[in-house]
């Protein structure tokens, strides 16, 4: 009696179907390679990161050639919204004060963080309540922030202002001043988010050996001595770390600026991303608005690459 015989029609159907090269063995077989599974559980981030970032930003560069009101039909121009920013008045303001938010905010805002971070790195008592306290405006609200700064600056119950007439000075108006807008607005952005640098200037200073620190003990190094030729230098790729992010959150600051100023007053404190966004979003000139955003781009990414040269030439660990 041969096999189908003993086995029956469903034993024979399944002798033939189960053959080593057959469709199921295949597809049992491409279940279990482990690239199968790193694509399926990469698939979900994979589409999100098509769907929302790679095809958008094509999508933009392309629109950018083009003028389009999101109402009228899509019109290729080519060059020029490229051509019309270098003859704006008001781009060429935003883009010095977006220049002078960064120049000033970055510096000033990695000074302080690394002051706090070497300060908290002590042995000194309630640290943990420090670290806290100074990290609490990190993942607090930018409009809370923006109503509790407004208030900070009021020209007539502030309390800066008040501060400062205990000492004889008549504080200005903060905030309705061509002059001092902008520096108020760049005080409130350093304090927001300098606990954030101090926190990743904490984690670089944790990764030094104290055996460095004992050297220069023995050599009779003083503080600030062990701080610029042991501290600084050991610390460089987490500055230039810091530095790189920095430089890429100014110059894309929009939330500071629209909530304590609106741009104003005569576009003081206006920068490129909230010209960029009235563009957009208000006069609804979607092509003009895209190719300044690849000019914000291009600035952010030549920035990048400067300081990416200056510490292969310069950072401790350059090459």
């Amino acid at each position: 009696m041969n096999a189908e015989g003993r086995l029956g029609k469903s034993g024979a159907a399944s002798l033939h179907t189960e053959k080593p090269g057959g469709a199921a063995s295949a597809v049992k077989r491409w279940f279990h390679k482990d690239g199968t599974w790193a694509i399926l559980l990469l698939l979900p981030n994979i589409i999100g990161f098509l769907a929302f970032t790679l095809i958008p930003v094509i999508a933009s560069f392309l629109l950018s050639f083009t003028s389009w009101d999101m109402l009228s039909p899509i019109r290729w121009v080519g060059f020029e919204n490229y051509a019309a920013l270098l003859k704006d008045e008001t781009f060429i303001k935003v883009f010095w004060n977006t220049i002078y938010f960064a120049g000033v905010s970055v510096p000033v805002g990695i000074v302080c963080s690394l002051f706090l971070a070497v300060a908290l790195d002590q042995g000194i008592a309630f640290k943990k309540f420090y670290r806290a306290a100074y990290f609490l405006p990190v993942v607090s609200s930018m409009v809370a922030v923006a109503v509790v700064w407004q208030f900070i600056y009021n020209p007539e119950y502030g309390l800066l202002n008040y501060a400062l007439s205990l000492i004889g000075i008549k504080g200005p108006n903060w905030l309705t001043s061509t002059v001092w807008a902008m520096p108020a607005v760049i005080l409130t952005s350093v304090w927001k988010n300098v606990g954030f640098n101090m926190l990743i200037f904490l984690a670089g200073l944790q990764g030094i050996a104290d055996s460095y620190y004992e050297a220069a003990d023995l050599d009779g190094a003083r503080w600030h001595q062990k701080f610029w030729y042991v501290t600084v230098p050991l610390l460089s790729p987490t500055t230039f770390f810091v530095t790189v992010m920095s430089f890429i959150g100014s110059f894309q600051v929009f939330d500071t600026v629209f909530l304590m100023t609106q741009g104003g007053p005569a576009r003081s404190t206006s920068v490129i991303v909230h010209y960029l966004y009235e563009n957009a979003f208000k006069y609804f000139n979607m092509g003009y608005a895209s190719a300044m955003a690849y000019v914000l781009f291009f600035m952010v990414f030549l920035i990048t690459l400067f300081q990416l040269w200056r510490q292969k030439k310069w950072g401790a660990y350059g090459g």
